[in-house]
């Protein structure tokens, strides 16, 4: 079974700070550019940031030079640093690979209060 755990969500004011963590199932994760994305109350689920098995990164326009993703491969997780947050970055956060091979996991929930 292939899985994510997202955690490290709750409730923050504009302008703090929270780290994200997502631990992957199997062999998937080593291999494949992993992601972030999000989906906002009303709203369609979005990407938000990758980072290949090579390291390379690439930011939605919307969080560039406030978030940050980063990955373990020996532990299987995902990061994603997210400062200087916005009301608009609330939504519930979700990891996946980026073709979606693993069954979405619960999310995390990141209300941010103006």
């Amino acid at each position: 079974q292939v899985e994510v755990v997202e955690s490290g969500g709750g409730l923050v004011q504009a302008g703090g700070s929270l780290r994200l963590s997502c631990v992957a199932s199997g062999y998937i994760f080593r291999l494949n550019t992993m992601g972030w994305y999000r989906q906002a109350p009303g709203k369609e689920r979005e990407w938000v940031a990758s980072q290949s098995s090579g390291d390379y990164t690439l930011y939605h326009d919307s969080v560039k030079c406030r978030f940050t993703i980063s990955r373990d491969n020996g532990k299987t997780t995902l990061y994603l640093q997210m400062n200087s947050l916005k009301a608009e970055d609330t939504a519930v956060y979700y990891c996946n690979t980026n073709r979606l091979d693993y069954t979405w996991g619960q999310g995390t929930q990141v209300p941010v209060s103006s």
